[in-house]
């Protein structure tokens, strides 16, 4: 079976579930990715006679297998991370943890049963049929983990990784793309685990020259692996202090890029400690002493070439802190050095919850540029535990907007030099003074409190419905005075009124039609899926076509419709697609046996069960579930299921319903309670009892028709359960039976295509319901006038007076 991420991720992490205890985790994720290191090198090595890495005898992750319940296991280990290393000139890269270390893994039996139980975990893994190479699986892996461990490690450790997401914006608005050369350079001065550099050379078809430097020797270490791993072998990374001891020096000068990305650690009060040559770095001024975010900003400024470009995440406080800061903004936006500004979401980094911002630099026709574009990219994202995370949405949305410059309201602008060099700005770059974001104020209308009426300017804001459906507000309202409607239809109608509507019926329709005319030319590509496909290519494709025919749809965002499939793609559609790449479509499809692993703490839940108890087989269908191959090829038989086993809960319910009426204290059925609960049993044993006492006719008819019911149940119960059976069975059997053909509308018609139109078409119920909830918000507001409450206070107040004189009071 294809190695699917899933699996992969959850393995790791039961890793990382074993060390827990001994150290923290920026601790053991030296652990957990060296032995994921080993264990990728190893199959690879198996796999293709020409692997960059040489996997010596006795250097292997099979050797390390070997070592299971040995007493000497941390040690050997030790000696196995040794030789490969050696082997690979990878000597203080790969061996950075130490296997032997008592006090983080245990003493004697403590560190045998922990790292066996480790290895075992691994050895679970299978990366010879991976497409890792062609789909980063491996990588995706790799940041996976990093995400968990920059959560758990807490503030200081965050600095190691950059959420994959931010790193695919910067990488695309940076300049990078089809006419990059591979000898173009990129480089980022704090490079961290190397992720940020992986997906900006991911961006370049024929890939870049990587360079870079970080300050930590674990992390740089995690750099190294990073990059072998994902074939960058002739990457240049080095360790240091980037600001006070750059590493990339021609002579005197600092060597320039023609690219630069960066997540400096942000606002670091001791980035001048040690400061003894600035390379000419601070031409624009020197940065406070106790702030070094542009200390990183002007670095990254002087190590561009003439043409070169770079994206750095910096805290928001660089867009309008003042002092020295203010005037290194004011000379470089006088430069034209700042093309532009995005602002993220708060809360996005580990380590931080501060919003920040991507300053992207550019020193190409600098002296010609005349303002900054900036966007306001902070209201989209998404919650993810207690940190926020773009959506695919979000990073489409703020690459397409920025590179096309395009200018949408409350969202983005190009913001003239003028303006921003104007007296009331002076060159403060905060984006609220430049893009108002925020939603417009639902106003109340006084006029239609004290006379009722829907005001028309609330309804003149819901124009985009009543352009996309022309006819819809004169079904839906009646002219009542000049500037004010009223409900045609009661409040309750509203929402059929639209539903029934030929225009919102034609919209939704052709809202289907389209996801349809989308997968019809995209079937024939997802038909021959082949292992030469390249997912991350192949949902590029399909999911901009999407995005573009939803382009100038009335109403719905299209946007919204990408993020649908790209959520169904990376919640499903990626594992069939590598499922069918490595076994291809009929092997894809058949059933196995569910996963019991208790020494790997694997339990997978079965999709079908056929029989029961102990002599049960539980089977997973990774590709086809059986509810599909049910609704094509057995739809009577489910139709016959269903109803039996409705039959089954009418007679269960007819069983509770007629307790519920006699088991009450003193009722028929009291004696046949046992600690106030009933069973066939306890009403068997009682009607004998009855019967021989010469009870109450009316009990003994009561037990009688218990009993009765019981036995209905017990028969309408048996008979589903044995039909299910039979329809399992049936199921199971029909997998065999499939041919290619059957599999392929099974899973692109039935599954693929049927669910993306479905996600996609909740998107225009949404809209039907915005609009509803609106309509119903208005109608509810102003439907009492003043007047009319005033009417009505005063009946309260004469019903009130008349209770008190009738109780004898004078009010």
């Amino acid at each position: 079976m294809a190695l699917k991420k899933s699996d992969l991720y959850s393995s790791l992490w039961r890793s990382c579930d074993e060390l827990r205890g001994g150290m923290d985790a920026s601790q053991y994720k030296d652990y957990i990715l060296t032995l994921l290191f080993v264990k990728y090198v190893t199959d690879k090595a198996k796999s293709d006679p020409d692997s960059l890495i040489d996997v010596p005898v006795g250097g292997s992750f099979d050797d390390m297998v070997a070592l299971k319940g040995h007493k000497e296991i941390g040690d050997r280990i030790n000696k196995i991370i040794g030789k490969l290393a050696e082997a690979n000139g990878l000597e203080k890269v790969i061996d950075l943890a130490d296997f032997n270390d008592e006090e983080k893994l245990g003493k004697g039996k403590e560190m045998q049963d922990r790292l066996s139980k480790l290895v075992t975990i691994f050895a679970g893994l299978d990366f010879r049929g991976s497409r890792a190479e062609g789909d980063d699986l491996l990588g995706d892996a790799y940041e996976y983990l990093m995400r968990h461990f920059a959560t758990d490690s807490g503030k200081s450790k965050g600095q190691f990784y950059t959420p994959a997401e931010v790193s695919r914006v910067l990488a695309k608005v940076v300049g990078i793309g089809a006419g990059t050369r591979q000898d173009h350079t990129v480089y980022d001065p704090t490079c961290g685990s190397g992720s940020l550099l992986l997906k900006v050379a991911d961006e370049a078809p024929r890939g870049l020259t990587i360079y870079g430097q970080e300050k930590d020797n674990a992390t740089w270490a995690l750099a190294q692996m990073n990059m072998i791993l994902h074939g960058y072998e002739d990457r240049d990374i080095r360790k240091g202090d980037t600001i006070t001891s750059p590493q990339f020096t021609q002579s005197a000068r600092l060597q320039t890029f023609d690219f630069a990305v960066a997540n400096p650690p942000f606002s670091i009060k001791s980035w001048s400690n040690g400061l003894e040559n600035d390379y000419g770095r601070f031409e624009f001024g020197r940065p406070p002493e106790k702030n070094g975010d542009y200390a990183f900003l002007l670095h990254i400024l002087k190590s561009l070439k003439s043409k070169g470009k770079a994206a750095v995440i910096l805290p928001h406080g660089v867009l309008f802190r003042g002092h020295a800061e203010a005037n290194i903004r004011k000379e470089l936006l006088r430069r034209g050095y700042i093309k532009g500004i995005i602002g993220l979401p708060a809360n996005l980094f580990y380590g931080t919850g501060i919003p920040a911002c991507i300053i992207i630099l550019d020193k190409e026709n600098a002296q010609a540029r005349t303002g900054a574009f900036m966007i306001d990219a902070s209201k989209g994202f998404m919650k993810d535990g207690n940190k926020n995370r773009l959506r695919s949405q979000d990073i489409h949305k703020i690459v397409d907007v920025f590179n096309k410059q395009t200018a949408i309201e409350r969202y983005s602008r190009m913001v003239p030099l003028h303006e921003i060099a104007d007296p009331k700005n002076d060159y403060n770059l905060n984006i609220p003074r430049y893009i108002d974001s925020s939603e417009p104020e639902d106003i109340q209308d006084l006029h239609a409190h004290l006379h009722g009426g829907i005001p028309d300017h609330d309804l003149d804001t819901l124009n985009g419905y009543w352009e996309a459906f022309p006819s819809l507000r004169a079904t839906l309202f009646k002219p009542r005075r000049p500037g004010y409607s009223d409900l045609a239809v009661g409040l309750a109608e509203v929402q059929q009124a639209i539903l029934d509507s030929d225009e919102f019926q034609k919209f939704a329709m052709d809202v289907r039609g389209q996801v349809d005319d989308w997968f019809a030319v995209h079937r024939p590509v997802l038909q021959a899926l082949n292992p030469d496909t390249v997912p991350k290519d192949l949902i590029a494709g399909i999911s901009d076509d999407l995005l573009a025919r939803f382009k100038n749809t009335p109403l719905v965002d299209e946007y919204d419709v990408y993020e649908q499939l790209m959520t169904y793609w990376h919640g499903v559609m990626h594992d069939d697609v590598f499922l069918v790449m490595n076994d291809g479509w009929c092997e894809a499809a058949k059933p196995r046996k569910t996963i019991e692993d208790k020494e790997r703490k694997l339990s997978e839940t079965p999709d079908l069960v056929i029989g029961s108890g102990r002599s049960a087989t539980k089977y997973k269908m990774d590709l086809i579930p059986p509810a599909l191959v049910v609704a094509r090829y057995f739809a009577d038989e489910q139709t016959k299921v269903d109803a039996l086993h409705a039959a089954a809960d009418k007679a269960s319910r007819a069983v509770e319903e007629y307790i519920e009426e006699h088991a009450a204290e003193d009722s028929l059925l009291a004696e046949a309670m046992d600690d106030g609960k009933i069973s066939k049993p306890l009403a068997t044993t009682r009607l004998k009892v009855a019967r021989h006492e010469g009870a109450d006719a009316e009990e003994l008819k009561a037990l009688q028709h218990l009993i009765k019911l019981y036995n209905g149940e017990a028969v309408a119960k048996r008979t589903a359960k044995e039909a299910q059976a039979a329809l399992d069975l049936a199921t199971l059997k029909k997998y065999g039976d499939l041919t290619e053909p059957e599999i392929k509308q099974l899973v692109l018609d039935d599954k693929w295509r049927t669910t993306v139109t479905s996600r996609v078409a909740s998107e225009a119920e949404w809209l039907t319901r915005a609009l509803v909830s609106r309509i119903q918000q208005l109608g509810e507001r102003y439907a009492e006038t003043v007047g009319s409450l005033d009417i009505a206070l005063e009946m309260l107040g004469a019903k009130v007076v008349g209770c008190l004189a009738n109780m004898g009071i004078e009010s």
